[in-house]
């Protein structure tokens, strides 16, 4: 038997989940307080603070860390990689911490494991990163030369949910081609054909707009923006990536309060819903085009999956393309401890993050 801890960090919390095999044996996610986060000004400096939250955690769930087979952290903002489990290593680890590629919180998953790992004398691994690109070169092209379009996705959730319709469809991943939308605070909707995400949006720039981000913009209005006094460029970021989409017409980022708004009427929430199922589900047929219209399923996927409204709208949109399933919330930990497991048992053999070469841009013709 395998015991296997999987950690998953957010910006304000880290999830954490202890696996014996396959099966789970307690979940927790620890809550970080707005003062302890914003105490602590880069994200490279909560490192000990959130490896003592699961040590914590471990202590008083009873959990020696002497049985403990393997961590599982979920990965971060990398250079481009193909899908699959990594070996984490001392120079993904310092590409993380220092925020080589990209800061964000999932960059810790790895930051808090890497050195644990070490300690215990155990392997840390990491499976399908944000940073997963699997893209074919004429998807990389953005339509202006030197500007290349980057894969930044929910690559671990949507290959997850990708797996299980092919149980479903009682086939194999290699061999079938799904459209995959995870709808989340930011959403990613991704083609993929034989094992391989070919197309995908990047979640914090591009596709429909989600509940904090704001998608594609109209190039020409944006940059007109941008240059209108005192708009710096991290106020823009933060407004294109935290205060957009659904925030930026409702002032919430609770998808539960827009439905109960929708629920007493509020037409104006109701026209940014639809509006929010219409952008989804013209990425949706999008991607179906990338696969030659030779679909066998759409899935939907992630938090936003949980309405039935938002479904339902998307739905009658795509039913068309390809038989749909439905799964709501992630299994973003369960994947993370499939992928450990597969390498534990020795049924898949892990990729080296140092092996894997930097990838030119696709227009360097």
């Amino acid at each position: 038997m395998f015991r296997i801890l999987a950690v998953n960090p957010g910006s304000t919390s880290t999830k954490i989940a202890l696996f014996e095999d396959d099966t789970l044996i307690i979940r927790q996610v620890v809550e970080h307080s707005h003062h302890e986060i914003a105490r602590l000004v880069t994200v490279a400096a909560q490192e000990e603070m959130r490896r003592k939250a699961i040590l914590d955690f471990l202590k008083e769930a009873k959990v020696e860390t002497s049985s403990l087979s393997a961590l599982a952290a979920r990965g971060g903002i990398l250079k481009p990689i193909p899908g699959g489990v990594y070996l984490t290593d001392e120079e993904m680890y310092t590409d993380l911490k220092e925020a080589r590629f990209g800061s964000h919180a999932s960059n810790l998953g790895v930051v808090i494991c890497w050195p644990l790992a070490g300690e215990l004398g155990i392997p840390a691994f990491t499976v399908d990163t944000v940073s997963t690109d699997e893209l074919v070169d004429e998807a990389r092209l953005s339509g202006l030369h030197g500007l290349q379009r980057r894969s930044l996705s929910h690559a671990l959730n949507s290959k997850a949910a990708a797996h299980r319709a092919a149980q479903e469809l009682e086939s194999d991943y290699a061999e079938v081609s799904l459209v995959v939308a995870h709808l989340g605070s930011g959403i990613s909707v991704s083609a993929h054909r034989q094992g391989r995400m070919i197309d995908v949006n990047n979640a914090n720039s591009e596709g429909p707009f989600s509940l904090e981000r704001c998608g594609a913009l109209p190039s020409l209005s944006l940059v007109e923006l941008c240059f209108q006094g005192g708009n710096s460029r991290d106020k823009m970021e933060r407004l294109l990536t935290r205060e957009g989409g659904v925030f930026s017409y409702l002032a919430t980022k609770d998808f539960r309060e827009v439905e109960q708004r929708m629920k007493q009427g509020d037409r104006r929430v109701m026209l940014v819903v639809r509006a929010l199922a219409w952008q989804v589900s013209k990425e949706i047929g999008a991607m179906g085009t990338v696969l030659c219209g030779k679909v066998d399923g759409v899935i939907i996927t992630g938090g936003m999956a949980y309405s039935r409204n938002l479904v339902d709208l998307i739905s009658t949109r795509i039913s068309y393309i390809a038989p749909i399933f439905v799964y709501p919330g992630e299994k973003e930990m369960e994947a993370l401890a499939a992928g450990a497991l597969r390498v534990l048992r020795g049924e898949e053999q892990p990729l080296h993050y140092k092996n894997i070469p930097e990838r030119r841009n696709a227009d360097e013709f």
